[in-house]
């Protein structure tokens, strides 16, 4: 097998990306020569076209599977132990909170989950059952504002540092001496395939440029189902956030303070080193449904293709959206209520119906393999989730994994696990700027 990873060569399409660097990174670490591996992305890593090039992202124990709790504890292990990972684990803890009867119902079904799971979660997870226990957990909440929640505090959990992290793999694979093409030359078109028309042999990119392998990977995240015919099985959604900064006194104050999650109004985080607080609302998702034809579709289709805040950087988010931030700041943070708020944007990231991940290999195309269907969760699996693509390149993925990952039309990836379908961006005012047009 050595020989033939030393030899095998692997093109990674989105590998700006969460899963795609994670990709790239195990071919690496697996054995694969770096002169065999190609990343190819829009932008350079961390690609400003992903979720993953964010200021933070949550670290939490998944639980809606044995294979959301396996690979959440080996993301676990590698956030705390791995060197390239480690600084990037702010192991603050977090809180998740429940305000309303249904969410405090969903919440005891989650907890009673954690303590039958067998993995020593009731070690690390209390239930706070009064305002004391939560504010001694997280002291800066406004008690006023916390009247009868309930919580779960997860020792396991805190904030992922998301562009830094993605940014030291990529700083590692130039070092390794990876190739990387960006830009239209980075950009994926479509696949190039041998005169059976079935076997993948490379990548056609917009500029016309054609890069050839043994295997390629397209981890294009909430662009997968736009480059290529996922026959519905994700959309693409987006979330928003805002930012505020804090002054040096107010953020020592949040120094070490849990995430604090809330189902019913959003989440927020410890302020960063430069006391910028980043607070994010909590619904179902908007879409952009326009006709599209992605590759392999036999013609248009209604597609969800996100609008990229790279690429038209005025952009914010919906005027609706600026309600409920301020209303989670309003409930989170009320001392901070007439900050000024930067950053708004959409986050764009790709549901299935089922929420879990879509690996697999094309069944059209041999040796054309998917890595997407994040469903807004796969962050937390930056340093493992690779590992296994890998495995499927190499054809040797677990049978439960497999399973899970495999390629399944249908469903409603529309709503998926949310609370309802996700409304779309054209219904939505106050969230495109284009820039005024010169007159002639």
């Amino acid at each position: 097998m050595a020989a033939s990873r030393a030899n095998t060569k692997v093109i990674v399409a989105g590998g700006g990306g969460t899963i795609g660097s994670s990709t790239a990174l195990h071919l690496l670490r697996s054995g694969y020569s770096p002169s065999n591996v190609t990343v190819l992305d829009t932008y350079e890593i961390p690609s400003a076209q992903s979720a993953g090039n964010d200021l933070n992202k949550i670290m939490g124990i998944r639980l809606g599977n044995k294979v959301d709790v396996q690979l959440s504890l080996e993301a676990r292990d590698m956030w705390r132990n791995d060197d390239l990972f480690k600084t990037f684990f702010h192991n603050t803890g977090r809180l998740d909170c429940a305000s309303t009867e249904k969410e405090m119902e969903a919440l005891r079904e989650q907890y009673q989950t954690l303590l039958d799971a067998g993995e020593g979660f009731e070690k690390t997870n209390e239930w706070l059952d009064t305002e004391d226990q939560i504010l001694q957990k997280a002291p800066k909440l406004d008690r006023e504002k916390i009247k009868g929640w309930k919580a779960i505090f997860s020792e396991d959990g805190g904030w992922l540092a998301a562009a830094k992290a993605i940014r030291a793999i990529g700083l590692y694979l130039k070092e390794e001496g990876v190739n990387f093409e960006f830009g239209d030359a980075g950009s994926f078109k479509q696949p190039l395939f041998a005169k059976d028309g079935v076997t993948c042999i490379g990548v056609e990119t917009v500029d016309g440029s054609k890069y050839y392998a043994d295997k390629v990977v397209l981890a294009a995240g909430a662009w997968s189902s736009v480059l290529v015919d996922l026959e519905d099985q994700c959309v693409s959604k987006a979330w928003v956030y805002a930012m505020m900064r804090l002054s040096s006194q107010e953020a020592a104050e949040y120094k070490n303070h849990p995430v604090v999650y809330n189902g019913d109004v959003g989440f927020f985080f410890e302020p960063d080193e430069y006391g910028v607080i980043k607070v994010c609302d909590e619904f179902p998702g908007f879409t952009r449904f326009k006709q599209h034809q992605p590759y392999g579709a036999s013609g248009p289709k209604q597609i969800s293709v996100p609008r990229s805040h790279a690429k038209h950087p005025t952009d914010t988010y919906p005027d609706a959206s600026e309600k409920s931030i301020r209303r989670a700041i309003d409930v989170f943070l009320p001392r901070f209520r007439h900050k000024k708020l930067f950053n708004r944007a959409l986050c764009w990231c790709t549901d299935t119906a089922d929420a879990s991940l879509l690996i697999c290999e094309h069944p059209k195309w041999k040796n054309f393999i998917l890595a997407t269907g994040d469903s807004g969760h796969s962050f937390k699996l930056l340093p493992n989730i690779g590992k296994h693509v890998v495995e499927l390149v190499e054809d040797n993925l677990a049978d439960d994994l497999a399973n899970a990952w495999r390629w399944r039309p249908g469903g409603d990836a529309l709503k998926s696990r949310r609370a309802a379908p996700a409304k779309d961006l054209a219904d939505m005012p106050g969230w495109k700027h284009d820039p005024a047009k010169p007159r002639l």
